[in-house]
């Protein structure tokens, strides 16, 4: 089963462009941006995030999802609760540094790493210095 990616910011053009730049590192590899409230503004949204989760599980996927700040913690961490034990098993809350945790994360999943290979990724601040 390969890892997906859903990146969660208070801003939605920031978790697009963290995307993006993963995207460019790990072109297999599926990510989706959930940033932003539902209106637009500033903020995270529940709705967004839990759709982007079902999207990858969906098909077929595992998840990782990474955020920028507090709040989007606290978002995801409602996400995962509200799982089915069947899909939270396959869901996994990565924290570390949004950019270069998403990168290392995502290239790690490309070259065929499990959801624990990724999370470690995630989490490997010391790789960027």
């Amino acid at each position: 089963m390969s890892v997906a990616f859903v990146i969660v910011s208070h801003s939605d053009k920031l978790a697009e462009g963290v995307v993006d730049l993963a995207g460019q590192m790990a072109r297999d590899v599926q990510l989706r941006a959930a940033g932003g409230t539902d209106d637009g503004r500033i903020g995270t949204s529940f709705d967004k995030v839990s759709a982007a989760v079902a999207e990858l599980r969906a098909s077929g996927h595992d998840v990782a999802i990474l955020t920028d700040l507090g709040s989007a913690n606290m978002t995801v961490e409602a996400v995962v609760d509200f799982l089915e034990p069947e899909d939270a098993a396959h869901v996994r809350f990565c924290d570390g540094p949004l950019v270069e945790g998403a990168v290392a994360a995502a290239v790690t999943a490309q070259v065929g790493g499990d959801l624990d290979a990724v999370q470690a990724a995630a989490r490997a601040r010391e790789l960027f210095g």
